[in-house]
Protein backbone atom coordinates (compact mmCIF):
# COMPACT_ATOMS: atom_id res chain seq x y z
CA UNK A 1 0.00 0.00 0.00
CA UNK A 2 0.97 3.62 -0.59
CA UNK A 3 1.01 6.34 1.93
CA UNK A 4 -0.80 9.67 1.75
CA UNK A 5 -0.58 12.56 4.07
CA UNK A 6 -4.22 13.95 4.37
CA UNK A 7 -5.46 17.35 5.54
CA UNK A 8 -8.89 17.01 6.88
CA UNK A 9 -10.93 20.03 7.67
CA UNK A 10 -14.64 19.11 8.78
CA UNK A 11 -17.40 22.00 8.18
CA UNK A 12 -21.18 21.21 9.55
CA UNK A 13 -24.12 22.53 7.55
CA UNK A 14 -25.94 25.62 9.60
CA UNK A 15 -28.84 23.79 9.95
CA UNK A 16 -27.71 20.35 10.65
CA UNK A 17 -29.59 19.36 14.08
CA UNK A 18 -27.00 18.76 16.97
CA UNK A 19 -28.20 15.05 17.13
CA UNK A 20 -27.14 14.54 13.80
CA UNK A 21 -23.65 15.99 14.56
CA UNK A 22 -22.98 13.58 17.44
CA UNK A 23 -24.54 10.50 15.62
CA UNK A 24 -21.93 11.14 12.61
CA UNK A 25 -18.91 11.80 15.36
CA UNK A 26 -19.86 8.56 16.94
CA UNK A 27 -19.95 6.78 14.05
CA UNK A 28 -16.94 8.46 12.80
CA UNK A 29 -14.86 7.11 16.04
CA UNK A 30 -16.37 3.84 15.26
CA UNK A 31 -15.06 3.54 11.41
CA UNK A 32 -12.07 5.23 11.93
CA UNK A 33 -11.20 2.11 14.53
CA UNK A 34 -12.24 -0.28 11.55
CA UNK A 35 -10.42 1.93 9.13
CA UNK A 36 -6.83 1.31 11.20
CA UNK A 37 -7.15 -2.27 11.75
CA UNK A 38 -7.84 -2.24 8.12
CA UNK A 39 -4.12 -0.82 7.77
CA UNK A 40 -5.64 2.40 6.22
CA UNK A 41 -5.29 5.08 9.05
CA UNK A 42 -1.85 4.88 10.45
CA UNK A 43 -1.76 8.26 12.19
CA UNK A 44 -3.85 10.85 13.08
CA UNK A 45 -3.34 14.54 14.74
CA UNK A 46 -5.26 17.22 15.42
CA UNK A 47 -3.54 21.06 15.30
CA UNK A 48 -3.65 22.74 19.05
CA UNK A 49 -6.92 25.15 18.49
CA UNK A 50 -7.75 24.21 15.20
CA UNK A 51 -11.00 21.67 14.17
CA UNK A 52 -9.22 19.94 11.26
CA UNK A 53 -6.88 16.85 11.33
CA UNK A 54 -4.00 15.88 9.41
CA UNK A 55 -2.89 11.73 8.96
CA UNK A 56 -0.84 9.52 7.42
CA UNK A 57 -3.56 7.14 5.16
CA UNK A 58 -2.38 3.86 3.00
CA UNK A 59 -4.52 2.84 0.46
CA UNK A 60 -3.32 0.87 -3.20
CA UNK A 61 -3.62 4.24 -4.41
CA UNK A 62 -5.63 7.57 -4.79
CA UNK A 63 -8.91 6.66 -6.48
CA UNK A 64 -9.21 3.95 -3.61
CA UNK A 65 -8.45 6.17 -0.46
CA UNK A 66 -11.00 8.77 -1.79
CA UNK A 67 -13.61 6.35 -2.85
CA UNK A 68 -13.83 4.07 -0.43
CA UNK A 69 -11.54 5.04 2.17
CA UNK A 70 -12.46 8.28 2.98
CA UNK A 71 -15.56 8.09 1.32
CA UNK A 72 -16.83 5.62 3.71
CA UNK A 73 -16.42 8.28 6.76
CA UNK A 74 -19.55 9.22 8.33
CA UNK A 75 -18.52 12.66 8.35
CA UNK A 76 -16.64 13.00 4.07
CA UNK A 77 -19.89 14.76 2.84
CA UNK A 78 -18.90 17.44 4.95
CA UNK A 79 -15.00 17.32 4.72
CA UNK A 80 -12.11 19.11 2.38
CA UNK A 81 -9.56 17.09 1.97
CA UNK A 82 -5.90 18.14 0.88
CA UNK A 83 -4.16 14.62 0.18
CA UNK A 84 -0.23 14.12 -0.82
CA UNK A 85 0.98 11.38 -2.01
CA UNK A 86 4.15 10.43 0.13
CA UNK A 87 7.69 8.11 -0.86
CA UNK A 88 10.85 7.48 1.45
CA UNK A 89 13.35 9.69 2.33
CA UNK A 90 16.39 8.45 1.88
CA UNK A 91 17.52 9.96 5.82
CA UNK A 92 13.96 8.73 6.98
CA UNK A 93 15.03 7.47 10.55
CA UNK A 94 12.62 5.05 10.85
CA UNK A 95 13.22 3.47 6.78
CA UNK A 96 13.94 0.13 6.79
CA UNK A 97 17.08 -1.23 4.36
Amino acid sequence: MKEFLVELTTIVPEDTEPAEVDRRRAAEAERAKELTAQGHLFRLWRPVGELRSIGVWRAEDEAELREKVLGSLPLWPWMTAKITALQSHPNDPGRTS
